[in-house]
């Protein structure tokens, strides 16, 4: 390509901020606008001198954006921006509710066929690479078992969760893989894991001022769909440590296929990831899919398409050849 990719960004948090710094990293890409649904006159960009502008102005940059990022939230903003935004660019985002992803990839999905771009969906570690060696394990050993473990790192959606608990003034939860449950898979015994034996949950918690401690961690061990069903443990400490403690956010885990071939022979197949920064490492995955959503678009390949979906030469910079010297 002779000319540089312009790429846009919709909402600027950690996850946006991500994206403008990796950018800075790709030879073949250039940050062109970010979008925003704050005031853009009190948003200064960290890494770059491109524009800020309102998300209402994203009409006026059709033609001008080859990609759009988006890095807004898969609770609530996704599911109207991203068919929306795929009505008029080339789309890449990473939502990740797995059991939404049908009905938000046909949504996306006809809206970019209807106007003749390219969106790649849920992209990232989990929904995205790992998503791809749960894939590639079963596909080699089709008899054997997939587990994935997430951690340690920190959840955010939970975080929010325990946040919202009355008395609560602010609060760090821990995704934590137990190493007992690990060992065994790594072993090749195939065990049958509950959701208590795969992951421990660890809470950090700094209550308001006369908070009932007591009814903040019942209330926090017992919360469905979030603790209930796991192992929760619940620390409480001061506004200064967690600032000082916990203030990253790290993640990481692991995709383990254990399988067997002829003569019942074992074999393991493990992917893991460690990460000091979950948001800046997600933001690295969305770039690199961004200049294969522009290929397929250039090939007048149209619609929705997944990780699944996309050949990995066309997330480098590299030519066929180069990739075939310096990396086959």
């Amino acid at each position: 390509m002779n000319s540089k990719i312009n790429v846009g960004i919709v909402g600027y948090g950690n996850l946006g901020k991500g994206v403008e710094a990796s950018l800075l990293s790709q030879p073949d890409m250039e940050l062109k606008a970010v979008f925003t649904r704050r005031d853009p006159s009190k948003i200064t960009l960290e890494n770059s001198d491109a524009k800020v502008e309102s998300v209402n102005q994203l009409k006026e940059y059709i033609g001008k954006i080859d990609v759009m990022i988006l890095c807004g939230g898969s609770m609530s903003d996704l599911p109207e921006q991203g068919p929306q935004i795929a009505q008029m660019f080339n789309t890449v985002d990473s939502f990740d509710t797995h059991a939404r992803i049908p009905e938000y990839f046909s949504a996306v999905d006809k809206a970019a066929r209807d106007a003749k771009r390219t969106s790649i969906i849920s992209i990232g570690w989990d929904p995205g690479l790992f998503s791809l060696n749960r894939l590639l394990a079963e596909a080699i050993l089709p008899d054997g078992e997939t587990y994935t473990f997430w951690g340690k790192g920190v959840s955010q959606g939970h975080s929010d969760a325990i946040r919202r608990v009355k008395g609560v003034k602010a609060g760090v939860q821990y995704t934590i893989p137990k190493e007992k449950a690990i060992e065994a898979v790594r072993r090749g015994e195939n065990p049958h894991l509950t959701t208590r034996e795969k992951h421990f949950r660890q809470c950090f918690v700094v209550p308001e001022e006369g908070a009932d401690l007591n009814r903040i961690e019942q209330e926090i061990k017992n919360m469905p769909h979030y603790f209930a069903d796991y192992d929760t443990e619940v620390i409480f400490i001061s506004e200064d440590e967690l600032r000082a403690k916990h203030s990253k956010i790290p993640h990481g885990g692991f995709v383990i296929r254990s399988g067997r071939t002829k003569e019942a022979h074992k074999h393991i197949i493990e992917y893991s990831l460690k990460l000091d920064s979950n948001p800046e490492f997600t933001a690295s995955v969305l770039v690199a899919y961004a200049r294969a959503a522009y290929r397929f678009y250039r090939q007048e390949q149209y619609g929705a398409k997944t990780i699944f979906d996309v050949p990995p030469a066309y997330l480098s910079p590299l030519t066929g050849e180069e990739l075939r010297v310096r990396l086959l």
